[in-house]
């Protein structure tokens, strides 16, 4: 009788969890050819929306909150802020020119922009919509990463192949570590002591020692029957739990699964054609690959490591970022 009265309580229990609402997320994709950015639904895994944006959309990433969407314009010269629920575009932020990639400061409202043709690192306030600074760093800077604690910015240069160090409370470069041929990405790990480094034409991945600036492991990459001048890594991506490290292998159509502990690489999993960027679910059970030849977005299965969908979105799709999904007027996602 015990048994019974448990047994139904933790049905009622298991009942009461799954009525309440789940968060879900939406994955917003820049399209470089379409001038657009699509939205997929992060529970249906279809495009929802898509909007128009500036010409040859790259990088792009959130406020904290989700609010406010920024998105690199790079042949418009301009850093775009948008609404993210309608798509609208609030203003442009001064940039410099041919803005690439970006990262927002752990203070969600420094922009530390990569522009590509000037071979600078410009610095805005997001809120004043002020350029704070112009840092000169190496030629063709493309890869843009802060520290977790925001007391340091780097730059990657892919011709100069380094990687350029930047004080943010003087805002100027103090050093530079050299790296494998053309830098594509950079990212810290969530500890704040390793930066990941992607050589495009190098084929390798550097982890650099933060507190010395010294590389201390170079990562190779093989997979068996894809020449090697084909595995060129760009965007990465690492678990908070410092587990492992995610690579996208660019024409291989693979992404890497590195063990950020032993720097083996433990897996590839297979995607779209010419992947460029990923970006993880916040729960960390999802990623998203970007697939510019094939024209869509992988999604994988991390407890898996597996591929489950693909989403068709525009044409050459080249950024990737996930935030939470709005509330609907009941306070549950739509």
């Amino acid at each position: 009788m015990a048994r019974t009265a448990c047994l139904a309580s933790l049905l009622c229990l298991a009942g009461a969890l799954l009525a309440l609402p789940v968060l879900g997320q939406e994955v917003f994709v820049s399209n470089e050819r379409d001038n657009t950015v699509s939205v997929i639904d992060g529970g249906s895994l279809e495009v929802v929306r898509t909007f128009p944006v500036g010409r040859r959309p790259r990088g792009l990433t959130f406020s904290r909150d989700g609010r406010t969407l920024y998105i690199c314009a790079s042949d418009s010269d301009a850093v775009q802020v948008i609404d993210p629920d309608t798509g609208a575009v609030r203003h442009n932020l001064p940039s410099g020119e041919d803005p690439e990639q970006f990262a927002l400061a752990p203070d969600d409202r420094t922009l530390f922009i990569a522009n590509e043709e000037n071979a600078t690192t410009t610095v805005v306030d997001a809120q004043a919509r002020k350029v704070l600074a112009q840092i000169d760093v190496g030629i063709e800077p493309e890869g843009m990463a802060v520290s977790p604690d925001g007391k340091l910015a780097v730059t990657t240069s892919e011709t100069t192949n380094m990687v350029h160090w930047i004080d943010v409370a003087t805002l100027s470069a103090f050093d530079a570590t050299p790296v494998g041929q053309r830098p594509r990405a950079a990212a810290f790990s969530a500890d704040g002591r390793m930066l990941w480094v992607s050589s495009e034409i190098g084929g390798t991945v550097a982890v650099i020692d933060v507190a010395t600036r010294r590389v201390v492991e170079t990562v190779g990459f093989g997979v068996k029957g894809i020449a090697e001048d084909r595995l060129q890594p760009v965007g990465i991506t690492l678990t908070r739990d410092g587990r492992f490290a995610f690579v996208a292998l660019g024409p291989s159509d693979r992404v890497a699964v590195i063990d950020a502990k032993t720097y083996r690489v433990v897996n590839y999993i297979l995607v779209g054609r010419r992947v460029w960027q990923l970006a993880m679910t916040p729960d960390e059970s999802r990623m998203f690959t970007t697939n510019g030849v094939s024209g869509d977005v992988t999604v994988i299965d991390l407890a898996t490591q597996r591929p489950i969908r693909s989403v068709k979105v525009g044409r050459f799709p080249w950024g990737v970022a996930v935030r939470p999904a709005p509330a609907g007027p009941s306070g549950t996602t739509p």
